[in-house]
């Protein structure tokens, strides 16, 4: 439904696929076909992720590990299986969708804190293994966004109607035409001579937004219902 509806907007063909992230036989398979379909793979985006608002205490090792095993090795194996097959050898771009929670210890976020902090330390990493191959790899961290998924799971209308977004610098959620206008700008030739950095996109939210372990455990109670 996403592809058809890219279609008619651009014009342009669109090929839809499905694989597994924590799985790199599923990306390769899917990356072989794109190949044969448009012969170049010029920009990866790493967006895969899973999230929800629960404190350490209550976090099961497995739903700790899931989230790593999406976000972490999802945005490894990928970005690795499209080294391999194409980037190595004709150069290209990767934006990874990280976050700022690790940034100050954002209460029951310590999953996805940890995940998306990991995935900042490794677009350093491959920034600089992979930029003599004429690859550059930044980082995107969003803000609240309304009309996600994210939004709607972390608590994103409760904090709309009760205002919150008033304690952020610019006052607002943001939108996703901003993320993506913000995507394109790592994607494209203007950033050109940017890599190894994140990109916060977030309205400053991070800076100024209330992290009270107690007050969050409310919108958790609440988000739940």
């Amino acid at each position: 439904q996403a592809s058809k509806k890219l279609v008619a907007a651009t014009g342009q063909q669109c090929l839809p696929l499905s694989m597994d992230v924590r799985q790199p036989q599923t990306i390769a398979a899917a990356v072989d076909e794109a190949l044969r379909e448009f012969k170049r793979i010029d920009i990866l985006i790493n967006g895969a992720a899973g999230n929800f608002l629960c404190p350490a205490s209550a976090l099961s090792f497995n739903a700790f590990k899931t989230v790593m095993d999406i976000d972490t090795l999802g945005t490894f194996n990928t970005s690795k299986v499209v080294f391999e097959k194409y980037f190595r050898d004709h150069g290209g771009v990767i934006v990874n969708i990280t976050a700022t929670l690790s940034y100050r210890g954002q209460a029951l976020q310590v999953h996805a804190g940890a995940a998306k902090a990991a995935i900042d330390a490794m677009t350093r990493h491959l920034a600089v293994e992979w930029g003599p191959n004429k690859i550059r790899v930044n980082s995107l961290a969003p803000g609240p966004i309304s009309g996600t998924e994210g939004f709607r799971r972390l608590g994103g209308k409760l904090a709309e109607k009760s205002d919150q977004f008033s304690l952020i610098p610019l006052q607002r959620a943001g939108n996703k035409t901003e993320i993506a206008h913000s995507t394109l700008y790592l994607a494209s030739p203007l950033s050109s001579y940017v890599t190894g950095t994140t990109l916060v996109v977030d309205g400053g939210s991070w800076l100024t937004s209330p992290n009270s372990f107690s007050a969050l455990m409310g919108i958790a109670s609440s988000s739940a219902k």
